[in-house]
């Protein structure tokens, strides 16, 4: 899976940086081209020759060492790179990455770069489990970084606990199942519907719901990063569309919405409902700003068409996946809808969890089958939640 990827890979002042040494002769047996990068730290700890010798390239660690030929160095490194690995990572740069800092050259080509990025951290357990750094890694894992945990053991300043920089081997490994992940949805057209819907009462005023788009735009985000084409119509939310995006209609209102699923229903494979669509709208729109009176006011509301229903009547072979977001009895709830509306598989969060739902970059959700399994999961950030919904969806398809 690695042959002929360019793979950069940072190396930082963590004891663990004389690890990187096999870590960098493996990626080299595996077919892959190695640029190493180091920080004046790493340099303390392993001369940069040895990494030179291994990666069969001159390592980088000066940011403005004058260059043999013009290009900006790190913007080109950051170009041609198909990954960024660094391994290991200290406490320091995390929080460095986490904050957007790009004072060196590790930093900054990180910085610009587009390539997947791959963290190890490794480091004393007290540091890795202070909140602080796990705030750091929730925040790169929400920028789509893969963060491999450390290994918990016998570590260096003599403590036993977690922060052990992982077995190198299986740091490849890791690595390798990113790059398949990026091409086994190739081909496959997913829709995809995010965020809430609004339906006016006048022109000023509107029923809506708490819906982020969160959700539906890390599936849309994850669905990219596997090969997949995607469409996603997106109800009014505060998120820029992922770059790539191959279809985007952005809509207000549930009968907007409906008009253009019902347009790329027939283009698409598979299509995730991740959309709060709201259930009702007003009978009555005023042409004008309703005034306030000292009488009481009376919205009469009428059914919105229910999208997912129509959808499940006429998906033929198509994969067509719903979410609940549940207040009371959860599975119940989610059940019903899942045989209702023929759906293959629903996925329900309870929101009356904390961390999970609205407005929040985590979810903890339950998945329900047709054929009564249900699959339950920790609180993950929504970025992971969407890979696991799109590995099932994959093995829907092969079915």
């Amino acid at each position: 899976m690695l042959k002929g990827k360019f793979i950069v890979l940072g190396v930082t002042g963590s004891i663990a940086a004389y690890k990187a040494c096999e870590l960098t002769r493996l990626l080299k047996k595996r077919g892959a081209s190695v640029q190493v990068v180091m920080t004046e730290s790493a340099c303390k700890f392993v001369a940069p020759l040895t990494f030179q010798i291994l990666s069969e390239n001159p390592v980088i660690k000066d940011m403005f060492k004058e260059p043999s030929h013009w290009e900006v160095e790190h913007v080109s490194l950051a170009d041609k790179a198909d990954f960024f690995v660094i391994a290991p990572c200290t406490a320091n740069i995390l929080a460095k990455l986490a904050s957007g800092i790009a004072d060196d050259m590790l930093t900054t080509t990180f910085l610009a770069t587009k390539a997947k990025k791959v963290i190890v951290p490794a480091m004393n357990v007290n540091m890795y489990e202070n909140p602080v750094t796990q705030r750091n890694i929730e925040i790169l894992k929400n920028y789509g970084c893969h963060i491999m945990e450390p290994e918990e053991g016998f570590l260096a300043c003599g403590k036993i606990g977690k922060g052990r920089f992982p077995d190198p081997e299986e740091i490849v490994e890791y690595i390798e199942k990113i790059a398949q992940m990026q091409e086994d949805l190739k081909g496959t057209k997913i829709l995809i519907t995010a965020g809430p819907t609004r339906e006016y009462i006048d022109p000023i005023r509107f029923i809506s719901n708490r819906s982020s788009g969160k959700m539906g735009y890390k599936l849309a985000e994850a669905a990219l990063e596997r090969g997949a084409e995607v469409a996603l119509i997106s109800g009014p939310v505060s998120l820029e569309p992922p770059p790539d995006l191959q279809i985007f209609h952005r809509v207000e209102t549930a009968v907007e919405m409906k008009k253009k699923v019902d347009e790329l229903f027939p283009w698409a494979d598979v299509v995730i409902k991740a959309a709060a669509v709201s259930d009702y709208r007003p009978k009555y729109r005023s042409e004008h700003k309703i005034k306030k009176s000292e009488e009481e006011v009376f919205i009469e509301l009428v059914k919105n068409p229910d999208i997912l229903k129509e959808l499940g009547e006429k998906k033929g072979d198509k994969i067509l996946v719903g979410f609940a977001a549940e207040t009371d009895i959860p599975e119940s709830n989610a059940r019903e809808k899942l045989l209702k509306k023929n759906l293959d598989m629903i996925v329900l969060n309870d929101v009356t969890k904390q961390g999970a739902g609205f407005e929040v970059d985590t979810n903890i959700v339950k998945i329900l089958y047709r054929d009564g399994r249900i699959e339950e999961f920790p609180l993950l950030s929504k970025k992971e939640v969407a890979h696991l919904i799109l590995d099932r969806i994959k093995a829907l398809l092969k079915c």
